[in-house]
């Protein structure tokens, strides 16, 4: 490999609910991360890996910045400090539809505090007319502390070729990380359990989405035909959060199961049987060896 070639980790932070995961699978060019309304979707670090002339961005998806209140958030919490220590830039991303807060302002402290290469961008552009959006981006350029802050819409792909341009300008020389076409490095019972959250997120509404996690138990690929059969768990907190996954006659469970699946065969390129249940585990979120299994 040429001395010429740069790459490096490139973590993204930012409030709940900002937009991470939109951004790094625009990014990337591909789904490596589930994406909701709901803030805390992102559990754990994602990997998306980005290619470009003669140098390779690892981008880390991150919880979102937040106070732990039980084994799970101080888990995803946990990621997101001990990123702010292995990464080489950070980017840092805030959202034009909301007015900052002290939450938007810890995380710009925090990365500033990393001493870490950094940008900021401002999400959601898309969503705010002209006149209101010059505000926006003054009001985030004192937030910042007066570093640029680039205008993006990861919905809509406006100026995501810039945030690229500034993230390969600030790796240093490097090795490839990552083998051509390789996009992340999530194992695919993960990458699985994902999708399926992502539909029962979608499905739920708000009545309970923090409660919900999900568990494959089994990845079988036929050989007598081009078929991948799946067995999994949607785990849920008590009976009464079951019957809304379950639904009338099994309606939402199905409605769950039929959309992971057609996004599993999107990806895996195969035809996908999804097995998917739904179990009662009390209190999971405070069982530290349980969530070691699922994140």
């Amino acid at each position: 490999m040429s001395g010429d070639f740069h790459s490096g980790f490139v973590a993204v932070f930012g409030r709940p609910n900002v937009g991470k995961s939109t951004l790094v699978n625009a990014l990337v060019g591909r789904k490596v991360s589930i994406v909701s309304d709901h803030p805390q979707t992102t559990r754990r670090r994602i990997t998306g890996v980005v290619d470009l002339e003669a140098c390779q961005v690892v981008l880390l998806d991150l919880p979102g910045f937040q106070k732990p209140f039980d084994s799970l958030t101080r888990r995803m919490q946990s990621a997101v400090d001990d990123a702010l220590s292995e990464v080489d830039a950070a980017l840092v991303l805030l959202n034009a539809t909301e007015t900052f807060g002290a939450g938007d302002r810890y995380v710009v402290q925090a990365v500033a505090g990393a001493a870490l290469p950094a940008l900021v961008a401002l999400n959601k552009i898309d969503l705010v007319d002209g006149p209101r959006l010059g505000a926006r981006l003054e009001e985030a350029r004192r937030l910042a502390g007066g570093r640029d802050v680039l205008p993006v819409s990861a919905k809509r792909g406006d100026g995501l070729g810039d945030v690229l341009a500034r993230l390969a300008d600030a790796m240093p020389p490097g090795p490839v990380y990552f083998p051509d076409g390789e996009k992340s490095d999530q194992p695919l019972e993960l990458l699985v359990a994902e999708l399926v959250r992502e539909q029962a997120l979608r499905r739920t509404r708000d009545e309970l989405p923090h409660a919900v996690a999900v568990e494959v138990t089994g990845i079988t690929e036929r050989v007598d035909r081009p078929l991948v059969e799946i067995e999994a768990s949607l785990i849920v907190e008590t009976e009464s959060q079951k019957a809304i996954v379950v639904g009338k006659g099994g309606r939402v469970v199905k409605a769950i199961g039929s959309g992971a699946r057609q996004e599993i065969e999107a990806i895996l390129g195969v035809q996908v049987f999804l097995d998917l249940r739904v179990k009662v585990r009390k209190r999971w979120r405070r069982d530290e060896r349980f969530i070691e299994r699922l994140i």
